[in-house]
């Protein structure tokens, strides 16, 4: 079941399931992801494209095996796909597998708008809330301004940031 979205409502923001007819809006945001990184290696563009479908379809098909119990959501603002929202829940914690905007959607508030219903999400359940995020990813500091923090955990270049519910106690 999606989160409920509460502060992506301002912005007009839903989550559906993501559907076979989406795979071109999600190739096309993946690559939007790793575009300036794939430029520097100084390939031709269709060397570039090419890679980045290869590595679109790797990633794919390493988080269906990871996450077999994931949701795999599709973010869209007044019925419009602007990004991807990939979480699985278990009695412990609701993981943000992937998380991911087009770039004309970062820095707006879009991506607080849906870290937020995440929390909330995580609050309703009475869950904490992880994710990976890259060393060197902007959205690092998004995640601290939400009261995620880095738990200590890695995985090559990712570091585990966890967000926890506070208990009634911790908050009167």
């Amino acid at each position: 079941m999606p989160p409920p979205v509460r502060a992506g409502a301002a912005f007009g923001l839903s989550f559906r399931p993501e559907q076979a007819e989406d795979d071109a809006f999600l190739a096309r945001l993946y690559a939007s992801t790793r575009a300036e990184e794939v430029a520097g290696f100084g390939w031709p563009a269709e060397m570039q494209a090419g890679f980045l479908d290869q590595q679109r379809r790797a990633q794919q098909a390493h988080f269906r095996r990871a996450y077999p119990n994931a949701e795999w959501l599709i973010v869209e603002q007044a019925g419009v796909p602007i990004g991807r929202l990939y979480i699985e829940a278990n009695d412990e914690v609701v993981h943000g597998v992937d998380i991911a905007l087009l770039p004309e959607c970062r820095g707006s508030g879009l991506g607080a708008a849906v870290m937020q219903d995440l929390i909330d999400y995580g609050r309703d359940l009475d869950r904490k809330i992880s994710v990976f995020v890259e060393y060197g990813n902007p959205a690092a500091h998004l995640y601290e301004r939400l009261g995620f923090a880095p738990d200590g955990e890695e995985r090559g270049v990712y570091t585990l940031y966890v967000w926890q519910p506070q208990s009634a106690a911790d908050e009167g």
